[in-house]
């Protein structure tokens, strides 16, 4: 498969400006490394410098030179965002054109539509009371394939909660899905989870974490063990812009960039923060802006391209690997489903705008135009593949929930290596009040011990 060079040159570097110019071009270069993602100063105009010293030197800037003009720095210019794939599945410049093969993208069309169909059956699961949570993926399926088609099947995933097809993609298959949703005896966490909190150690996914930003300076130190190990992979961190906000992230981010860790930083710019709504989240130029403030390689992309995705975390990959150093991942997109089973976006959007969305810049419908260009789909395999699909997801739904649920006895396994005093007592006064209460604390539906 052939590689383009990508759009890549971003801002990063700091001297006395007046303004903050931040661009991005094309690699003139065809080599590997002409390829690979690279960082460029900023270029603005700037105060006449001191020509009698060669510079402060001052240890937290030694590349500054002294000005004899007093002028705030501010942001001019908007970062562009990287697009291979046009609203209706044409290649806009040759260049960029990965050239996939069919089996390739016939794989990433059909997990985008698994996807779809998996969210659709169990969305509607959870308002009948069958499982007690979910969240779909409506909206972002090309963020989750175009990434994950291009990272190697070791490459550590430490995700949000919103890349189901991520995993989908490394073979994680519906029957798993279905057994972490249910909570099972089947479950990989042994039911202890949230339905959508999915991991699998041999899919190298590490499990979801509830609280926003956990995983985002987790994913540094895995980086960071891989380079000690001198392991050729790096690490993917996915979070939504929200998570943006948190503490963790800024700190990742600046660890990533001392430490000179492999980490890829994708960020998923839906658009919402739950209800909140960008325009009350940041003023600046998104959160690509913020890499480039920690010395980081940025780029911004069209998250609803499943090429420009795919081209852009493979070259990240590739200038992560080379170089030792952090690269963030902007994917601009748009959250059409809720944010999960507990809210109504109509509270705060409205059902027009959503429709819009929908048809005006759906993922799925951009890759399938594109495909059908290509001839390699058309109505009659769509037709075929939709009704074959839904039917294995509800013979997988029907499958999961009627394996019990795990027995008693394992909220008490797998705590600590060796079970504590306080575990076992705990685990006694269950068994005293199972005995007292027996209606009460039924074990019907749970594996017998």
């Amino acid at each position: 498969m052939n590689r383009p060079h990508l759009l890549s040159r971003l801002a990063s570097a700091a001297r006395p400006t007046t303004t903050l110019l931040l661009r991005a071009r094309p690699l003139a270069a065809t080599t590997l490394a002409g390829r690979r993602l690279a960082t460029a100063s900023t270029t603005a105009a700037a105060p006449a410098a001191d020509a009698t010293d060669d510079g402060p030197r001052f240890p937290g800037a030694l590349n500054s030179k002294y000005t004899h003009g007093l002028s705030f720095i501010h942001q001019d210019g908007v970062l562009p965002t990287y697009r291979v794939l046009d609203k209706d599945g044409r290649v806009v410049d040759a260049s960029q054109d990965p050239h996939v093969s069919a089996e390739w993208a016939t794989k990433v069309y059909k997990d985008m539509v698994t996807l779809n169909t998996m969210d659709l059956i169990m969305y509607e699961a959870q308002r009948q009371g069958r499982i007690s949570f979910y969240m779909t993926n409506y909206g972002e399926e090309a963020t989750h394939m175009g990434s994950a088609a291009a990272l190697h099947p070791e490459d550590m995933v430490l995700g949000q909660y919103r890349e189901a097809g991520v995993l989908l993609y490394r073979g994680f298959t519906l029957d798993e899905f279905m057994n972490q949703c249910y909570s099972n005896a089947l479950d990989y966490g042994k039911g202890r989870q949230m339905p959508v909190h999915y991991g699998s150690n041999k899919h190298a996914f590490q499990t979801i974490s509830s609280p926003l930003g956990t995983q985002i300076p987790q994913a540094v130190g895995v980086a960071y063990a891989f380079k000690r190990a001198r392991k050729p992979n790096v690490a993917i961190t996915y979070f939504g812009e929200g998570a943006a906000s948190e503490g963790d992230f800024h700190a990742a981010l600046n660890m990533a960039s001392t430490t000179k860790s492999p980490v890829i930083f994708f960020c998923r710019n839906n658009g919402f923060a739950i209800s909140t709504p960008v325009t009350d989240q940041y003023a600046g130029d998104g959160i690509a802006a913020r890499g480039v403030g920690y010395g980081i390689a940025t780029l911004r992309v069209d998250g609803n391209d499943v090429f420009a995705v795919y081209n852009a975390t493979r070259a990240a990959r590739e200038y992560a690997l080379a170089n030792n150093k952090p690269v963030l991942i902007e994917a601009m997109t748009y959250r059409v489903g809720h944010h999960s089973t507990s809210d109504d976006s109509s509270a705060y959007r409205s059902k027009r705008e959503v429709e819009d969305w929908k048809m005006r810049d759906n993922p799925v419908v951009r890759f399938r135009k594109y495909m059908e260009a290509q001839g390699w789909w058309d109505q009659a395999k769509e037709d075929t593949f939709k009704k074959d699909i839904r039917k294995k997801v509800l013979e997988a739904f029907a499958k999961g929930e009627k394996v019990d649920k795990p027995a008693v006895s394992e909220l008490f396994t797998d705590v600590y290596d060796v079970p504590t005093p306080k575990l076992k007592e705990q685990e006694r006064e269950l068994r005293e009040l199972m005995a007292m209460y027996p209606q009460q604390y039924s074990t019907k539906g749970y594996k017998q011990e």
